[in-house]
């Protein structure tokens, strides 16, 4: 009996890592066991950055609802704290953002918990 071997499974597994890897530069979007180490790279990179993404934009967000109240005398924890005692349930996103490109309605809410 002749040896069985899964060429279609195996030719699948192969394209499905040089797709991946379509774009990246040398051997490493042509050959297949150089492409499958890069592309596992970028794969756990990629995990661990949309993480990072998450923290970084928080940290962006704080910087700018500081700025925008220290405009008006306040520092970022006071603010907070206050935009908190008020019940005001915006969240740092929307905050930021306003800080930014709306600083009529930033200024009502700070007079709001002042």
């Amino acid at each position: 009996m002749p040896r069985s071997v899964n060429s279609v499974a195996k030719r699948a597994r192969r394209k499905k890592i040089l797709k991946l890897a379509k774009g990246y530069f040398g051997r490493r979007k042509n050959v297949y066991t150089v492409a499958k180490n890069a592309v596992d790279k970028a794969m756990s990179y990629a995990y661990r950055d949309r993480k990072n993404n998450k923290r970084n934009f928080r940290g962006l967000w704080i910087q700018r609802i500081n700025a925008g109240a220290r405009l008006h005398g306040m520092s970022y924890s006071q603010f907070m704290g206050k935009v908190k005692a008020n019940n005001i349930d915006l969240n740092r996103k929307v905050l930021a953002d306003l800080a930014m490109n709306n600083p009529d309605a930033f200024k009502a809410i700070v007079d709001k918990v002042k």
